[in-house]
């Protein structure tokens, strides 16, 4: 995993002072470009999970589908989008979050998640960990339960994992600046 996380942080484009002074921007969109990485990532998330019982995947819009959806594909399960508020046209069920630069919504359809349905949250990127922790009260709220989160790339230091504590959290890669 060593080899892959080091490939991983390699692909990935990081801009200094974007989208402000002082933060550096992960741009995963580079690493996209890379099908032997990305395939490396999927690898490596069917790995961590395939001996879980799992019924869906859940990806945060808009990068979490492109994660999830392969890594559900190869686990033969059901994909399920977090969609940001104002998306969904039928009966869904919304929360409000704190994001890094101010608030968010996420929503999902009411029907997505049924009680006792076992689901893995995947996104791109960890940061604070607002918008892991709203996709997990979602699934709560329609009775699934969070058997974990996974992560392409954890930004250490903005403590997202703290965030998740009492949840499985894995990341392919880990940044600590």
């Amino acid at each position: 995993m060593a080899g892959l996380e080091s490939e991983v942080k390699k692909a990935i484009r990081s801009i200094p002072n974007y989208p402000r002074d002082g933060v550096v921007f992960r741009d995963l969109t580079t690493l996209w470009k890379d099908g032997r990485v990305t395939k490396g990532v999927s690898d490596a998330m069917v790995g961590r999970w395939k001996n879980e019982r799992l019924d869906k995947i859940v990806g945060i819009e808009a990068r979490g589908f492109i994660v999830g959806a392969p890594v559900a594909d190869r686990l033969g399960i059901g994909f399920v989008p977090a969609r940001k508020a104002g998306k969904l046209p039928v009966d869904k069920v919304s929360v409000e979050y704190e994001l890094e630069y101010g608030k968010g919504g996420l929503e999902m359809h009411r029907d997505a998640i049924s009680k006792g349905e076992r689901v893995l949250i995947v996104d791109d990127l960890l940061a604070t960990g607002g918008t892991a922790k709203a996709a997990a009260a979602l699934v709560e709220k329609l009775g699934g339960e969070v058997v974990g989160l996974a992560f392409i790339a954890e930004l250490s230091s903005l403590g997202g994992r703290r965030k998740l504590d009492g949840y499985q959290v894995f990341s392919v890669a880990k940044y600590d600046g």
